[in-house]
């Protein structure tokens, strides 16, 4: 073996390569790291089961966590009751007003039928027998006197009492044929149909309804018409006592408040104003 050979050969064996020295280094550095990272979480594995340890097994929150979940529960309940309240309220529908039933809607049409005066009653009677002896139930269906409320005054004092609308008259409700026509029209008392030409005129709905005193369905209550008053301006009545017996006169004024009239008196030819009580007068 030469000197040179013995040269390189220790020289070789004694001094590494830079490259060699570089990749050394790099590898410890990152094994430093490492290290460091593993010693890391060593250090928060033993925090955890620390704390595992002295931590009861049903505390899994902190107070603050518990009020925060105890408010949410019970916003969710409140708003729960509001949505169950609204269903309910939304289920929950009033009860429908049952709409008045119309005497118009009945079966058949309704006829005004003239009458002896004074005889209307006796007149219905001998109707509904005759309905009912021959047959005619099917035909012909009601027969009614229209009533209204008026105030006489008696004594002084007024009093409301249930009078005739139209007297000699009253409604029958009927399918109007030959035969129906002829049970009605040849009853006693009857004097005929009211129409043009004496031909028998069925009455609208509006007529139906008012003079059967039907309520209107937007009423809330039924309430009872004012009664009309048994005197009118422009009608002539009898002065019954007083300084004026027995005379007669023009009503020119109804003091209704003060149970007055004021009646034109014909006096030595001349008309004057008098002023009466209503239970000082008597119609003509």
């Amino acid at each position: 073996m030469t000197d040179d050979d013995v040269t390189t050969a220790t020289g070789a064996d004694a001094l590494p390569e830079p490259a060699d020295d570089v990749a050394m280094e790099a590898e410890l550095e990152g094994a430093d790291r490492m290290t460091e990272v593993i010693e890391e979480v060593i250090e928060e594995a033993a925090a955890d089961e620390a704390f595992d340890a002295t931590t009861p097994d049903d505390l899994t929150d902190t107070p603050a966590d518990e009020a925060v979940e105890a408010i949410a529960e019970a916003e969710y309940i409140r708003e729960a009751d509001v949505l169950v309240e609204d269903d309910l309220l939304e289920g929950e529908e009033e009860e429908p007003v049952p709409p008045v039933e119309s005497p118009y809607d009945r079966p058949g049409k309704w006829y005004v039928l003239h009458t002896q005066s004074g005889y209307e009653n006796k007149v219905r009677q001998n109707i509904e027998a005759r309905r009912g002896s021959m047959n005619m139930e099917t035909k012909i269906h009601e027969v009614v006197i229209p009533m209204e409320d008026v105030v006489e005054f008696k004594q002084g004092k007024k009093v409301v009492v249930q009078k005739k609308m139209f007297p000699g008259y009253l409604l029958v409700r009927c399918s109007l044929d030959d035969d129906s026509w002829y049970v009605i029209r040849n009853t006693p008392g009857v004097t005929g149909f009211v129409g043009a030409g004496n031909k028998p005129q069925p009455l609208p709905r509006k007529d139906v309804e008012n003079f059967l005193q039907v309520k209107a369905d937007t009423e809330e209550a039924p309430k009872r018409t004012r009664p009309r008053l048994e005197y009118e301006i422009n009608e002539t009545v009898r002065v019954k006592e007083g300084p004026f017996a027995d005379f007669s006169g023009q009503i020119v004024e109804i003091n209704e408040d003060q149970l007055k009239l004021k009646v034109l008196v014909n006096i030595f030819g001349r008309e004057t104003p008098v002023e009466l009580e209503f239970s000082q007068v008597a119609k003509l």
